[in-house]
Parts: C-alpha cells; structure tokens; sequence
C-alpha cells in the first residue's frame, strides 16, 4: 500500500508542510501583522491562517490567498514556473504533449 492509498502523509511532504509553515510565519511577523489581520486580509479563518503556518495544511486556494495577504504571492507562484528550472530552458522548444499515457500500459 501506498502513503496515497492508506491516508498517511509523505514524510516529504510533511516536512514541506513544517517549512512553508515556518516561512509565513516569518513572513506575517516581518510584515508585523497579526495571525487576524492576515486571515482578515486573505478572506479566511483565523485559524486556516494558524493551521497553514502550524505546517497542517489548508486548499491551495487558500494558502494562495494568504500568499497574496502576506505579499509573496508572486514569489510562490514563480517558483513552479518549470521554465524557470534548467530541465524546462533545456526543453522549451519541444511541443508538449496534449496526453501523457503511462509507460508499458497497454489498452
């Protein structure tokens, strides 16, 4: 059985989880807001706010919009720019797929 198929988080993602945590933590204190002020801002609970920096985890959409509250919204959504990576420069002239089909599955 896989992490996916019995519910247990990846330790790597876990540890993600801890760290982005961390990081708006810093980044709500650098700002000297408050855990209420950013919830206020970013359209959500205080405690989605707590739960994100407690390394818990929250939607996407929602640790997008406290990004956004916090003023790192742009930095995050950069870092998953694979044209920003030397894998993507390396192959942004190929034609990407319209499907990927796994490798050895035959129908």
């Amino acid at each position: 059985m896989t992490a996916a198929t019995t519910g247990r988080t990846p330790v790597a993602v876990a540890r993600a989880l801890d760290g982005l945590g961390r990081d708006l933590t810093t980044w709500r204190k650098l700002r000297h807001l408050t855990a209420e002020q950013v919830a206020d801002r970013a359209g959500v609970s205080r405690s989605t706010v707590l739960r994100l920096e407690g390394g818990q985890g929250a939607s996407v959409e929602n640790l997008l919009r406290v990004a956004r509250a916090l003023g790192v919204l742009e930095l995050l959504t950069k870092a998953l720019d694979p044209y920003a990576t030397d894998v993507g420069r390396l192959r942004a002239e190929e034609k990407l797929p319209t499907r990927v089909r796994a490798r050895g599955v035959s129908r």
